[in-house]
This record gives C-alpha cells, sequence and structure tokens, in this order.
C-alpha cells in the first residue's frame, strides 16, 4: 500500500510540474532548446542517486479512461519495487500441510505454493488440473505414467506463477498484485475425495480435504484480512472450483470470517454429460464415457458434492453434481465461468480424436453440434466468456490475455465482473456500462474467432490460418456454403473474419 502511495504522490509531483510547464509555454512562449547532455552509466547514475525517469501518459485521464491510468501507476509502483528492493522474488514456494493426515494419493504430503503479497487483501487461490482415475487398475497405471499428479516426491521448491498467477502487471493486469496460492493436483478425485489411505484402499482420495486445510492454514498469513478470495482452477480444477466454492465460502463464514467474499473463477472445467460420437467399452480414463467415470469414481473416492446441488437427486445420483450445467444453478457464490465452445478434452472424452487426418462428416457434425449444446447450456450464465476456439485451459496461459470475445479480452471481462461485485450480487444484473461480463461466441465452427490460440500443422509443425485448419479438418467450403445460402468466396471471407 506504502508502495502505490508513493507512486501516486510521484505521479501527481509530475502532474503538477506538467500543468506548470503547460502555463509557464503559454505565459512566455516556447524556451530555448537546452544542450543535450549525455546521460552516465547506468553505475555512474546509480552512484550519483540520479532517478530513473518514468513515462506516464496524463492524457489518459483527461479522456475519463481511469482504467489505463491506473494500469499504468500499477506498472510504475512495479518499476519503483526493485529500486527499493533488488532481491524481490517473483516465485511461490512451496509449503506443506500442517496436517500430516490431509495426504496426496500416495500417502506424501500435501501442499501448497505461495507468493505473499504484503498490503493486499485480494487472495487468488488456483486448483491444478490433471484429468482423473476411478479404479485401482487406471490408478496404477497413473501412478506409473503421471506421478506427479499423485504423490508430492519430485515436486520444486518453487514456482513460478503464469497468466492469471503472474506478478507481472504486463501479463496478469488486474491481479498482478493479489496475494497467489497454487494447490498442486495430487489426488486424482477432480478435487472431490474424502477418503484416507487403508488396508482396502491403496491410494487416498482427498481433495476437498486438501483444499480445507489450505484455507485454514491461510487464516494464519493473512486471508484473516482479506475482503476478496477468488478460488480458481483449470479442467479438473476449474470443475473442482464448481464443486468446492460455495463449502470455502461456509468454512469461512463458520471460523468468524463473515467479511471475505468468496468468488468462483471455473476454467475448461464445464463438461458435458452427452453422449458419445461413439460408445466405447469403459475401460481406461480417455474411453470411458464421463457420466460412467464419475459414477465409478465419486464411490472410489468417496467423494463430496455441494450439499444443496446435492439435494435436487435421488440418492446414488449426486454424480450429476459433477457437470456444470447441473451444478452452477445451486451455487451461492458467484462464479465466472471460461470455456472453449469446442474443449479438447470434452471431444477425447466424446472419442472425437483429433490426430490430424482430415474428419469424417460424422464427425464434423458432432463437433459442430457440441458448439451448440455447450452454447446452449451457457446462455443463462451471467458471467461467462466462450470463445470458438479449438483448445483446452486459459486462464495461466501465456496468450491469455490474446483472446477475445466480441471484442473484449478475458482480463478485461474479469475486471468488469469484480467490478460488478462490488455488492457481491451473483445475478450481476447491473454491470458497469461499457464492461460486458456474458461474452459468448456465436460463430459455428472451431476456431471461427481470429483470436483464437494459433493452431499447428501435428505433421510439419506449421501454423495454420483458420482456414487452412479447417481446410485440413475435411472442411468442404462448397457445401458449406450452400447450406448457408452464401457464396463460397463471401463464406470464407466471413471465416477470415471471425464473422
Amino acid at each position: 500500500m506504502k508502495l502505490l502511495q508513493s507512486a501516486f504522490l510521484l505521479v501527481f509531483v509530475q502532474f503538477g510540474s506538467l500543468e506548470g510547464r503547460k502555463g509557464w509555454r503559454s505565459g512566455r512562449g516556447n524556451p530555448q532548446p537546452r544542450r543535450a547532455q549525455q546521460a552516465p552509466p547506468t553505475r555512474d547514475r546509480a552512484e550519483a542517486g540520479v532517478e530513473e525517469s518514468f513515462s506516464l501518459d496524463f492524457t489518459a485521464v483527461g479522456e475519463g479512461n481511469m482504467d489505463d491510468f491506473m494500469t499504468q501507476i500499477k506498472n510504475l509502483a512495479q518499476s519503483l519495487y526493485p529500486c527499493s528492493s533488488p532481491n524481490i522474488k517473483h516465485e511461490m514456494r512451496f509449503h506443506s500441510l500442517e496436517n500430516t493426515s490431509v495426504v496426496c494419493n500416495d500417502g506424501t504430503p500435501a501442499g501448497y505454493y505461495l507468493k505473499e503479497s504484503k498490503g493486499s487483501k485480494r487472495w487468488l487461490i488456483f486448483l491444478e488440473g490433471g484429468w482423473y482415475c476411478f479404479n485401482k487398475e487406471n490408478c496404477d497405471t497413473r501412478y506409473d505414467t503421471m506421478r506427479r499428479l499423485m504423490s508430492s516426491t519430485g515436486w520444486t521448491k518453487t514456482k513460478i506463477g503464469t497468466g492469471i498467477l503472474s506478478s507481472q502487471p504486463e501479463e496478469n493486469p488486474h491481479w498482478w498484485n493479489a496475494n497467489m496460492v497454487f494447490i498442486p493436483y495430487c489426488s486424482s478425485d477432480v478435487w472431490s475425495g474424502a477418503s484416507m489411505k487403508s488396508d482396502k484402499s491403496d491410494y487416498a482420495f482427498m481433495g476437498s480435504l486438501i483444499i480445507k486445510e489450505v484455507v485454514k492454514e491461510l487464516l494464519t498469513k493473512g486471508l484473516d484480512n482479506a475482503k476478496v478470495l477468488l478460488l480458481a482452477g483449470s479442467s479438473a480444477g476449474g470443475t473442482g472450483v464448481l464443486l468446492n466454492v460455495d463449502r470455502v465460502a461456509e468454512q469461512l463464514q463458520e471460523m468468524g470470517h463473515k467479511g471475505i467474499q468468496v468468488r468462483g473463477l471455473s476454467d475448461s472445467g464445464w463438461f458435458l454429460d452427452n453422449k458419445q460420437y461413439r460408445r466405447t467399452d469403459c475401460v481406461d480414463t480417455i474411453s470411458c464415457a464421463p457420466t460412467e467415470a464419475i459414477k465409478i469414481g465419486i464411490k472410489y473416492w468417496n467423494g463430496v458434492v455441494p450439499e444443496r446441488c446435492k439435494q435436487q437427486f435421488r440418492e446414488g445420483e449426486e454424480w450429476n453434481c459433477f457437470f456444470g450445467y447441473k451444478v452452477y444453478p445451486a451455487l451461492q457464490s458467484p462464479v465466472f465461468v471460461v470455456q472453449w465452445l469446442f474443449d479438447e478434452a470434452q471431444l477425447t472424452l466424446d472419442n472425437i480424436h483429433l490426430t490430424g487426418q482430415p474428419v469424417q462428416e460424422g464427425q464434423w457434425l458432432y463437433i459442430q453440434n457440441l458448439g451448440r449444446e455447450l452454447r446452449n447450456t451457457l446462455k443463462d450464465v451471467p458471467a461467462m466468456f466462450a470463445p470458438a476456439c479449438l483448445s483446452h485451459e486459459a486462464i495461466t496461459r501465456s496468450y491469455w490475455m490474446d483472446i477475445q470475445v466480441k471484442g473484449t479480452s478475458l482480463p478485461r471481462a474479469l475486471h468488469c465482473w469484480d467490478r460488478s461485485l462490488h455488492d457481491n450480487n451473483k445475478n450481476n444484473k447491473n454491470p458497469p456500462k461499457g464492461c460486458p461480463v456474458h461474452l459468448i461466441d456465436s460463430c459455428p465452427w472451431p476456431h471461427c474467432n481470429p483470436t483464437c490460440p494459433t493452431i499447428r500443422d501435428q505433421f510439419t509443425g506449421q501454423e495454420m490460418n483458420v482456414i487452412q485448419f479447417l481446410m485440413h479438418m475435411g472442411f468442404d467450403v462448397q457445401k458449406m456454403a450452400q447450406q448457408q445460402g452464401v457464396e463460397p468466396s463471401k463464406l470464407l471471407g466471413m471465416l477470415s473474419s471471425g464473422s
């Protein structure tokens, strides 16, 4: 806070100086130019106490664009910080849970990475993704091939945050100065489990308990003074947000911290329980239909779902609460949903494997229908960002600031949502003017949005534009133009522009 106050002081001193110079010029005419002096080397400047200058665009204020001006202030504060603290660290540091009974699948200590931001009253807790396993056989296979997702053995002591976890304002313009927490995924249960390792089970599944313990420990590290806690996650972590956000809010209230506003950010965790393109036996995580896997898994993990959602279904049908469009209406905490309309993980679960070969007509129709189904389940979600892209996960990716829907970027949409929630209103009925929070693409094909992440040919490694990509997948321009009632050249132009 002191850092920002210092930045503001410097800004207003500069602003006053600027206005003074403007007045001097208007009263006396242009002064004679002074001879430019060569700047001393960096070492000499440091020894001489010469200060760095910081460029600020004061016209942003005059034009009423306070957001841009505040971004400059933050950048200035970030630039000043190393001057006083040359050894500043951007890493999150690992902490094992103090409660040693809450563990990863194999019994090794669970934990979290933390980067504190002194003076900030905003906290971001991120749940990592990484599929799941639902019986001993595929959990054994997972342990052999993806042990990092089942054991803390080999975890690094520090971690650098990216995307919304970055502490760099140029990469994370609105959350860069929050207290950052990254919880590694080592429970393989979509963050739902509450079962210990025992003689009957070779593995512990304690995802929901890990979240509870992390929140409990963070209260001793400054979370108790927080105003906002954003529980975020991607993929299985995104589903984990939907399953746990109300439980975290209830936990804090029960512990006497009713003033902390708990919100959710679910990225690429809004899965559908739709019919697979081609039915296959449920033998492993990839081939098993989502409904079948979750039905088996919830029993294997002793999975816990939100109580309000659970009450909507008969006993034994709690598995429905793992699917976004079924659990969301029961949530009391505000949640922002980020979801690709053509999610690669969803397509994989549906047995659509894009291996580089042109897709068959039936597959192409299935992919288009998936986009329509996802769009339909999201239409009543007031705060969401759904680009028509073929991808998976967004908020921690390096390109997360580049994606736009209807001219609005994802960070901008999240900032608008933040502003709309000053009264903790889940319905977001009155978002700030010119600040949209319900953003969904209407174009019908994968990657018809020109800001989608780059796709590369799996064999050549060459980048493909949207037309090359669609033709690579077997897209028939002539036939599709005829179906849409337009000329082929016009259709290609629409595709190129993302119309």
